[in-house]
């Protein structure tokens, strides 16, 4: 597969809210200053034909989460999947301080970061790349006006689909009803993945294991139901 470089354009609706939120302990501010340009995503440079060799560790697969907020979810997966490659997308500065100190902590050598939006790395992989994607609990834009910046999107599915391998699976977990309707509706619009369930039990049961998100326990104490949604490339 030809090297690809990341592409320009015009400026893009942001699907995202603020970047910053309280000021960062000296540690973290660090580790954001000294470590996080030698884990960023170089997409600077083309995109190696083999994306897993972006990892100084050798890894046999590789996971795209996108947004992963406090980072519970991403660090519990590469600490026990440590053959497998992961990048993070994450804009919000807090998020990406608190998984550098956790990497730091934890020796993770098979994370690499994204601290922007997450479709310029999208566009920057070179076809069929990933084998899984994660998009946990993302901002559901709850007002009619704001739907438009919803990560599902018709647009948003096709990127996805051209980066994700045949049978890679996309990975969906929202406590919001209507964002979860918006999410089926779309991918029964899209010619490129089906939604995998069978029974109530698939979109009511996480999938396992499970290190459950910081969001997430705030939402079941809040009285809200998770759903969990399995999309598969065809």
């Amino acid at each position: 597969m030809p090297e690809r470089s990341a592409p320009a354009g015009p400026a893009r609706r942001l699907l995202y809210g603020r970047h910053k939120g309280h000021r960062l302990r000296p540690r973290r501010a660090r580790l954001v200053e000294e470590a996080l340009p030698r884990l960023r995503v170089p997409l600077g440079a083309p995109c190696p034909a083999d994306p897993r060799r972006l990892f100084d560790a050798p890894v046999e697969a590789l996971e795209l989460e996108i947004g992963f907020g406090g980072a519970e979810h991403l660090v519990f997966r590469a600490a026990a999947a440590p053959r497998t490659g992961f990048i993070g997308c994450e804009p919000f500065v807090n998020g990406v301080a608190r998984l550098l100190a956790e990497i730091e902590a934890r020796g993770l050598s098979n994370i690499l970061i994204h601290d922007d939006d997450a479709r310029a790395v999208i566009d920057w992989l070179v076809p069929a790349s990933l084998d899984r994607v994660w998009l946990l609990y993302p901002d559901p834009w709850p007002k009619a006006r704001h739907r438009k910046r919803r990560f599902i999107s018709a647009d948003t599915l096709a990127a996805l689909a051209r980066v994700m391998k045949p049978g890679a699976e996309l990975r969906f977990a929202t406590d919001i009803a209507d964002y979860a309707d918006w999410a089926l509706r779309r991918i029964a619009a899209s010619p490129d993945f089906d939604w995998t369930a069978r029974r109530a039990d698939d979109w009511r049961t996480p999938w396992q294991p499970w290190p459950g998100t910081r969001y997430e326990q705030k939402a079941i104490a809040a009285g809200r139901r998770p759903c969990y949604l399995t999309f598969r490339r065809r």
